[in-house]
Parts: C-alpha cells; sequence; structure tokens
C-alpha cells in the first residue's frame, strides 16, 4: 500500500505520517519510485500502536521514540515490559531522596508474596513512597501492607496474563502500556467507589 492507503486504513493523517517517518518513529518503506514507497502491515501496526501511546496513554513523542527504539533493537521482553512500566506509570520521576534504598516495610511486603527479591524500578517506587509516608508520620503498617500487597497480587496475575501475551512486539508494546494505563485507572476508580460506598454505609446507613 502506498501512503495515501496506510492514511486511509490507519486515520492517521499523511502529514502525521511523514512526521513520524521523519522522527524515526516508522521505518521507512520500501522504495518502488523516486518519490514513492511501499508500506507493509507492519506500518499499520506501528502506526495503531503510536496512536494509542499518544492519544490513550497520553505519552510524548520523544518516550514513545525511546521504547520503539528498544523494540526494535531487538530488547528482551523483561527489560521492553520494564521500560513501558517505567515510562507509563512515571517510575522514572521518582525522587532520588528514598528511592534506591530498602525499607524494612518493603522488604515486609516482598516477605509477604513471596516477590523475586531483586532491584527494580517497581520497587525503587515502592520504597520511595514508603520512606515519604514515614516522613510525614503515616507509616505504613504490617497488617495494611499485607493486605494491600494480596489485593492487588492478584489483580497483577490477571494483568499480567492478558497484557503480555502477543509475540509481534508492537501488540506486546500496546498491551502492555494501554493496560497499564487502563487497568491503573480502573483499580483507582474501583477504590474510591468503595471510599463512598464504605462512607455511606457508616453515615447513611439507610441509603
Amino acid at each position: 500500500m502506498q501512503l495515501k492507503d496506510l492514511s486511509e486504513r490507519t486515520g492517521v493523517s499523511p502529514a502525521s505520517i511523514k512526521f513520524y517517518l521523519r522522527e524515526g518513529l516508522l521505518p521507512a518503506g520500501r522504495s518502488i519510485h523516486a518519490t514513492r514507497a511501499e508500506y507493509s502491515e507492519h506500518h499499520v501496526s506501528r502506526l495503531e500502536l503510536i496512536q494509542a501511546l499518544r492519544h490513550v496513554v497520553g505519552l510524548p513523542v520523544a518516550k514513545i521514540s525511546s521504547l520503539l527504539r528498544m523494540a526494535d533493537g531487538g530488547a528482551p521482553r523483561l527489560e521492553i515490559l520494564a521500560a513501558v512500566q517505567r515510562t507509563v506509570l512515571g517510575l522514572d520521576d521518582v525522587s532520588t531522596e528514598h528511592g534506591g534504598m530498602r525499607t524494612p516495610a518493603g522488604d515486609a511486603v516482598v516477605r509477604f508474596r513471596n516477590w523475586p527479591d531483586v532491584p527494580s524500578d517497581a520497587r525503587n517506587a515502592l520504597n520511595a513512597h514508603l520512606g515519604l509516608m514515614e516522613s510525614l508520620g503515616v507509616p505504613a503498617g504490617a497488617e495494611l501492607l499485607d493486605v494491600y500487597s494480596q489485593a492487588v497480587d492478584t489483580i497483577a496475575a490477571v494483568n499480567i496474563s492478558a497484557t503480555t501475551a502477543p509475540e509481534d512486539v508492537n501488540q506486546l508494546i500496546m498491551t502492555a502500556a494501554v493496560g497499564m494505563h487502563l487497568h491503573g485507572q480502573l483499580v483507582l476508580k474501583l477504590l474510591a467507589l468503595a471510599h463512598a460506598s464504605h462512607a455511606i454505609r457508616r453515615y447513611e446507613p439507610d441509603a
């Protein structure tokens, strides 16, 4: 298919496609003429991924480019998933005051759930947050951490099966990034509804 066909197929304007080609987010098509190129299903899949990352997840072009360079460079799936998590959840924005430092509460969570005792951006982010809570005088106790971690462990087990199944790297990033973003928002909305429901039961028992 030519650029016009690719645009009609994906709903992405020719100008945007040309921009993605210039920025290296979209690989060049197969040249068939001095001014024409032919595009494939891979280009369709890549454009759908770029659009989802930009307009659903809300990532800037620079961060999308970083993820796609990893994918095109043949990075292992675990590294790609870690980069997607770091980017989508903003784990690379964690304050360095507590990030990277182990905390007793963070170590306790790992023991409670028998999670791998290895460094990760997610663990750094948790330790940073636990450190912040401690400094503000609202530490997370063992009972609370046990209950919370058990709930999210169940959620994560379902999510990881659904979002990491695709073999195609474009689809892998798509399902992981969109899944992390939308599922995370779903958990927050459900938690908000649960809080509201418990408050209503307590203060308006006849509701």
